[in-house]
């Protein structure tokens, strides 16, 4: 995929390397454990404004590793995709006279607060319709490269679009309909959502393709990430067999045809799953 390797975006909220609860915790366990020695406020008062400068970035940072290196990098890849989909959205909802809200992408590492409950790095990329934030620990990729076999650039790229799928169906009154049970289709909300996230995903690569963004084997790294993820394929590697009545997110067969249905069409009105006799 041809994009800046520089890329900022406003969008973008970076929370890696915080631990839960943040500094202020500790730092007021410290003060309440000195509090007790007889100068114990003066050195709290010091570690409090110790504190205080460290977190609006006055010391100098250490030498990144390599290893964070290669999470920038990253970060920058996601900044993009996250901007140029929500351009793409925004010109398109604005073509149907709809208002788009812009999405926030939090980074973070291993587990975070958001307005849906706590959000661990285990469950994967997540979208929270409540503060309409994608989550994503950018560990994640490396998973999805080494151990779900889901190889190249734009299968990151298809993660980061299915979960600003999400948001779309957010501003358009579906994830709603769907979590309250009023979009049901004849295999149950959770899968069809699931689905028409994927094909929204193919709608703004369609996008990102006519643009001259993509380049040869793209498209085919990003159906390959569907066909890996698939329910069916994750439970036989897990568990050695299928239970179709626990899908969340469809099977293999069913990601990629749908991810290639948004690709093929550009067109979100493809993307009716709900509706739609098959999967």
């Amino acid at each position: 995929m041809r994009w800046d390797q520089g890329h900022e975006s406003r969008d973008v909220i970076d929370r890696r390397g915080e631990r839960p609860g943040g500094g202020g915790g500790i730092a007021g366990l410290l003060l309440w454990l000195l509090s007790r020695t007889k100068y114990g406020w003066i050195i709290g008062l010091l570690i409090l404004g110790f504190v205080v400068l460290q977190r609006a970035g006055l010391f100098e940072k250490q030498p990144e590793t390599r290893g964070a290196q290669v999470e920038d990098t990253e970060a920058h890849f996601v900044a993009f995709v996250l901007d140029d989909a929500q351009q793409f959205w925004e010109k398109d909802f604005a073509a149907h006279g709809w208002p788009y809200r812009h999405a926030k992408l939090v980074l973070f590492t291993d587990s975070t607060p958001t307005a849906c409950g706590y959000g661990s790095a285990a469950t994967g990329p997540f979208y929270c319709p409540n503060d309409e934030r994608v989550y994503i620990d950018l560990g994640f990729f490396r998973t999805l490269s080494s151990q779900l076999g889901a190889q190249g650039e734009f299968a990151r790229a298809y993660v980061v679009a299915h979960e600003l799928g999400h948001h779309v169906q957010k501003l358009t009154g579906t994830f709603e309909s769907a979590q309250n049970g009023h979009l049901q289709g004849p295999t149950g909300g959770s899968v069809r959502l699931e689905l028409q996230a994927d094909c929204y995903a193919g709608v703004w690569a369609h996008s990102a393709d006519e643009r001259h963004l993509l380049e040869t084997g793209d498209m085919e790294s990003a159906l390959g990430a569907a066909s890996r993820i698939g329910d069916d394929v994750i439970q036989r590697e897990e568990t050695g067999r299928v239970r179709p009545e626990s899908f969340t997110h469809g099977t293999a067969a069913q990601r990629e045809r749908w991810l290639s249905r948004g690709f093929t069409t550009g067109d979100m009105a493809a993307c009716d799953t709900f509706h739609a006799p098959t999967l």
